[in-house]
């Protein structure tokens, strides 16, 4: 199994022949190391020496690796989200056929000196179980999966970006923009764009420009009110929560994130005070492990008894809003107001 930055190390010199799996969660990334795949074939001429495959014509792949690139050396074969990396079983759909599976996967094991030889063959997945044909690509050609990056990948690729801009940036700000925007590198990458354009040539990101120019996932927003509520400043947390809805995101999404984000803190106050693992009650991935201290820090404003009142009025204020006694917004506003006096 190849590592991401192994697989972008040999791609960027050029290196790029045989049996490709590409598979995973971080589509951007992937998807950059596929335009390296076809950028190191050279010309590419659909249906000559460029066939797309995907699962409706997946069972044609052996006669596209046996016909020749006529009048080209090599050909490449991009196959997308074929189904044949998907497990048989029962309640399973949208899988290619055991048969289609089992010729595919002899044929690739008795003919890979022949691809080796005439094609680049690349296999891109949204997920890829490890059946029989995993195990075969990954013995005679290159596996590569692209999980969600760590925060410190990200900050890397970031900080690389923004140098090659002649942009400064420090370490802590590029931090709190993952923080803000989360871990979507396409995301970062577009915000990281404007705050480029914004710094000019030798400027400086600063932390004020992420708060003025990038759009903050609600989960980051939600995270203001609190803090907001946990020091009793009214004030500013009905701002934050009527910039919210100002933004268009809709009520209900508000109220069921504000909810889920009382639950947190109220399974964090649990965890420690039983001197409990933190992320794993939170369930938090190794991507949102940057989380932890946020939830602590959070917590520590509110009391147990506090966080298990307001999870019950935000639970109450759903069921009174889905009878017709009440408005979202109005019950919403009531709830932070009550708690702050």
């Amino acid at each position: 199994m190849l590592k991401v930055e192994e697989l972008e190390k040999q791609l960027n010199q050029g290196d790029a022949k045989g049996i490709f799996l590409l598979y995973g969660e971080d589509t951007y990334l992937l998807e950059q190391q596929l335009k390296k795949i076809k950028k190191n074939f050279g010309e590419l001429v659909k249906g000559i020496n460029y066939i797309l495959v995907d699962e409706n014509n997946v069972q044609e792949l052996i006669a596209d690796i046996e016909t020749p690139a006529f009048g080209y050396p090599n050909k490449l074969i991009i196959a997308r989200n074929t189904g044949i990396f998907k497990r048989e079983g029962k309640g399973r759909s949208g899988g290619a056929s055991k048969e289609l599976k089992d010729k595919i996967n002899d044929y690739l094991k008795e003919n890979i000196e022949i691809i080796n030889d005439s094609v680049v063959l690349v296999f891109v997945e949204n997920e890829a179980e490890k059946n029989s044909i995993f195990n075969t690509i990954e013995k005679i050609g290159q596996v590569c999966n692209f999980e969600e990056q760590k925060p410190f990948q990200i900050t890397k690729r970031l900080k690389g970006i923004c140098n090659s801009y002649k942009v400064n940036v420090d370490e802590n700000v590029l931090q709190y923009l993952i923080e803000c925007c989360g871990t979507n590198m396409q995301d970062l990458i577009n915000e990281t764009r404007k705050l480029i354009e914004y710094a000019g040539e030798n400027g400086k990101i600063q932390k004020q420009d992420i708060d003025k120019l990038c759009i903050k996932k609600i989960e980051s927003v939600i995270f203001d009110l609190t803090d907001n509520l946990g020091q009793k400043k009214v004030k500013e947390a009905m701002e934050v929560l009527y910039n919210l809805i100002a933004s268009k995101e809709p009520i209900q999404k508000i109220l069921i994130t504000l909810y889920n984000h009382f639950k947190k803190l109220y399974f964090v106050k649990i965890a420690v005070a039983n001197n409990k693992d933190v992320a794993i009650s939170l369930n938090l991935k190794p991507t949102q492990m940057f989380l932890v201290n946020k939830y602590k820090l959070q917590a520590k404003g509110f009391k147990t008894s506090e966080l298990r009142k307001i999870i019950q009025e935000l639970q109450d204020l759903d069921y009174k809003y889905k009878i017709g006694l009440i408005d979202l917004n109005v019950g919403l506003e009531a709830i932070l107001c009550a708690y702050c006096s």
